[in-house]
């Protein structure tokens, strides 16, 4: 089964044919990290005028790429749930409209649980049960993956998502946007250990995690040092900072596992590509005698490809799109977003 997937939840546009969710026949991502680089992150209004400049051509090029024809797919699918809704509604609206012009399946994915998706395409051994760390820019979550359509949240965060606790410190750095890979660069020769940032805990759920305090501590440190004219070491604080949101994610997932007695673990989204996160998760791994999974690089961002597997297990399932199908900024991870 091919099926064309459109994603278009922020700031990429884009699109992929999948073979029997398993398979990568064609992806192509048009990003604009470039315009949105300017005014220090996104911007929702000028990301989705951007998105309905290229979603045609990206869809074309995603068909030209795998060799075939529109008619040629049995089904299309794309993102409508959760992201910025103006964002959501060009690629929900344009896939809906091709499929239903071809007399096709419309089948609605959950952005996040595409992101889970993205590692069965690394990993064709891999199937739920798992247990997942969810992390990037809008979400970071614990969940169990019961099936390829059933997930249960065991912790989340109360405030910032880790990806966002990125770009904010990224602007106080002075790095730009993104602020995911910056700062990772930024750490490589930096000292973990220069700045002591706190790690917030909630009362009476272990598994919940807050990254607002980190990223406020942050910001405090560097306006105090700015207002006594001292100088921040910047590649101490990137490490520290990393160090500090490692210790915020990890720890709660192996005490997941343990709850759990999860034999494979998965991490997904776009903090996942942090390159000390996924050391942190390989040593986990060994010390837990648990199997990891984790999306190679170009994976881990926004991608259609992600949404096209996902794609084949809800069609699977039995999930589809009417034409009154509408999308969603926000929707639990475990609902239903079939209109």
């Amino acid at each position: 089964m091919k099926i064309l997937a459109i994603e278009s939840s922020c700031d990429e546009t884009a699109a992929a044919v999948i073979e029997d969710g398993r398979k990568i026949l064609s992806s192509v991502v048009d990003t604009q990290i470039a315009t949105h680089a300017l005014y220090g992150g996104v911007v929702p209004e000028i990301a989705s005028r951007r998105h309905m400049e290229a979603v045609v051509r990206v869809t074309e090029q995603a068909l030209k790429d795998a060799e075939m024809d529109k008619h040629d797919v049995d089904a299309v699918a794309a993102t409508c749930a959760p992201g910025l809704i103006g964002a959501l509604l060009v690629g929900a609206n344009f896939g809906k409209s091709l499929a239903f012009a071809m007399n096709k399946p419309f089948i609605p994915v959950h952005h996040i649980r595409g992101h889970i998706a993205a590692t069965y395409l690394a990993y064709p051994e891999l199937k739920p049960p798992f247990l997942t760390l969810i992390a990037s820019g809008g979400h970071s979550e614990i969940v169990m993956v019961k099936s390829y359509t059933e997930f249960k949240i065991l912790g989340g965060t109360r405030d910032d998502a880790a990806g966002e606790a990125f770009d904010k410190v990224a602007r106080v750095l002075g790095v730009g946007y993104p602020g995911g890979p910056k700062i990772d660069k930024l750490a490589q020769d930096g000292d973990a250990k220069m700045y002591k940032l706190p790690d917030s805990h909630i009362k009476d759920a272990p598994l919940d995690f807050s990254f607002s305090g980190l990223k406020t501590a942050v910001i405090n440190l560097a306006h105090n040092a700015e207002q006594k004219g001292e100088t921040i070491d910047r590649n101490g604080l990137a490490a520290s900072f990393c160090a500090a949101v490692v210790h915020t994610l990890v720890p709660r997932l192996e005490m997941a596992v343990k709850q759990t007695h999860a034999r494979r673990v998965v991490c997904a989204g776009g903090v996942a590509a942090n390159s000390f996160l996924r050391a942190a998760l390989q040593d986990m791994a060994k010390h837990e005698h648990v199997q990891l999974f984790m999306p190679p690089l170009q994976l881990c961002g926004d991608n259609a490809a992600m949404i096209g597997s996902q794609a084949y297990y809800e069609y699977q399932a039995g999930t589809r799109g009417k034409t009154l199908q509408n999308a969603y900024a926000t929707a639990d991870i475990g609902k239903n977003i079939c209109d």
